[in-house]
């Protein structure tokens, strides 16, 4: 369940990191123009800005996490169903070897007992046969 919530929470961040720059870069806030300038010249000439073309954009890669995300919360979801499953299956057949045992108990102490009154009843055969 951590790993659901976490998993969740990072969407949620993501999402809202992603909309900002979406935002962003919609509205060309960005964009040269309309940014103030001012008449002070750097120390050093930098070279044209050049959008880096090979490689994903900074969206692009938060939109490749979040689809992470979802697959993890996804995997995470389902291995917590099939281990709920294995759990109530494990209880249901150690109850079931439980109550089998008890019966084979139950069954071996009915036999224990007969077997005792089985031998009491030939120990006092034997003792009125030696007394005749």
């Amino acid at each position: 369940q951590q790993v659901v919530s976490d998993q969740r929470a990072t969407q949620t961040i993501l999402q809202k990191a992603l909309g900002k720059l979406k935002d962003f870069y919609e509205m060309k806030i960005g964009d040269k123009s309309t940014l103030i300038e001012t008449a002070q010249e750097p120390p050093v000439k930098f070279n044209a800005y050049k959008t880096n073309a090979g490689s994903n954009s900074v969206i692009g890669l938060i939109e490749q996490i979040v689809g992470d995300s979802k697959k993890l919360e996804a995997e995470a979801t389902a291995g917590e169903f099939k281990a709920q499953a294995d759990y109530e299956k494990f209880v249901q057949d150690s109850n079931s070897l439980i109550k089998d045992l008890g019966e084979q108990v139950t069954s071996k102490t009915k036999a224990i007992a007969a077997a005792n009154g089985d031998k009491a009843q030939a120990s006092s055969d034997l003792e009125s046969t030696e007394g005749e």
